[in-house]
């Protein structure tokens, strides 16, 4: 049977490009793509969709059964930064969102589920140096708290009831396409939209807090590739470790004075700098590399330069 797809939280930042990416290799009629809200414009033409509440499970059944749904990603939550400010409202969409999914999939209704984790899911007391794949975790943030707890489900579910659920620990990711969500790393979109419209930007984070990152290719790439590998290569039921690039908000500045030469930055860190010193600074994947061959495209040099041709861009077809 062909894979009929549902993408629950499409129109946040990962789920846009993750949701056209995969219609583009399965064909639009086979991927269907929801949200709370209607998202871009090239998301909504591409496609079938259809408004939809993550909490809501009578709502997603419905929708299961309505396009004979074989596997989900479930990519609606509410990041760290903003889930600080509603912990409550975001436990109730983060968690009950995901026992939703994982009771579908030991009903045998969906074959197939990708749910993200997060480097929110470390604390201080982690190793902050290629933090291993099994290590001390203390997630001081209600988005990592959620995370974790969300992680040790998922491998209770497929080692209860046998569902295929796979998941990796998504470091910060950068994009030019979706505007960012409420997150800590997020100084890393920010920073390009203000290099180019003001030449100076203002950081919420030191100039030396060093996290991982990843380019959006690499992160789309990685989701579509765990998804794709074989039951028997998955060896980690939990969230598997990722890893691409890590920098610091100065290395980030100096990367892009390179392309635009009077570009200033400051900094002023506010309530993110602490949760971003209880994250890793590196991350050890080697685990999600030798199990289902990750491999990362894009470093910080080839990152930097397509961030400011794409934001470049946007910013010039706005202002028409």
């Amino acid at each position: 049977m062909a894979d009929k797809i549902l993408i629950i939280g499409a129109c946040g930042q990962i789920g846009t490009e993750l949701t056209l990416k995969l219609r583009e290799i399965h064909g639009a009629e086979a991927v269907v793509a929801s949200d709370i809200r209607e998202g871009a414009e090239e998301l909504m033409q591409s496609g079938p969709f259809e408004i939809l509440d993550a909490t809501d499970e009578p709502g997603i059944r419905a929708v299961v059964k309505k396009y004979e749904i074989n596997q989900v990603y479930l990519m609606a939550a509410m990041l760290s930064a903003t889930a600080e400010k509603a912990p409550m409202k975001a436990w109730n969409l983060n968690m009950n969102s995901l026992f939703h999914i994982l009771e579908m999939g030991k009903e045998g209704l969906i074959d197939k589920i990708f749910w993200p984790s997060s480097i929110a899911v470390f604390g201080p007391t982690t190793p902050k140096d290629q933090t291993p794949q099994i290590t001390a975790m203390e997630p001081t943030t209600v988005y990592g708290i959620s995370k974790q707890t969300g992680e040790r489900w998922c491998e209770y579910f497929h080692r209860k009831f046998g569902v295929d659920v796979r998941s990796i620990r998504y470091p910060g990711i950068i994009s030019y396409k979706t505007l960012p969500g409420g997150g800590t790393t997020d100084y890393a979109i920010e920073i390009f939209h203000e290099a180019l419209k003001n030449k100076s930007y203002t950081s919420f984070l030191a100039k030396d807090a060093e996290l991982p990152m990843m380019y959006m290719d690499d992160a789309i790439k990685a989701t579509i590739d765990i998804m794709e590998a074989p039951s028997e290569k998955i060896s980690i039921r939990s969230s598997y470790n990722l890893a691409a690039i890590n920098f610091t908000p100065e290395v980030l500045a100096k990367e892009i004075q390179k392309h635009l030469k009077d570009f200033e930055i400051s900094y002023e860190p506010d309530f993110r700098q602490q949760i971003a010193e209880s994250w890793p600074s590196s991350i050890d994947d080697s685990q999600a590399r030798s199990d289902w061959g990750w491999k990362h495209d894009y470093d910080l040099e080839k990152m930097t330069s397509t961030m400011l041709k794409g934001v470049g861009e946007r910013l010039e077809k706005s202002t028409k």
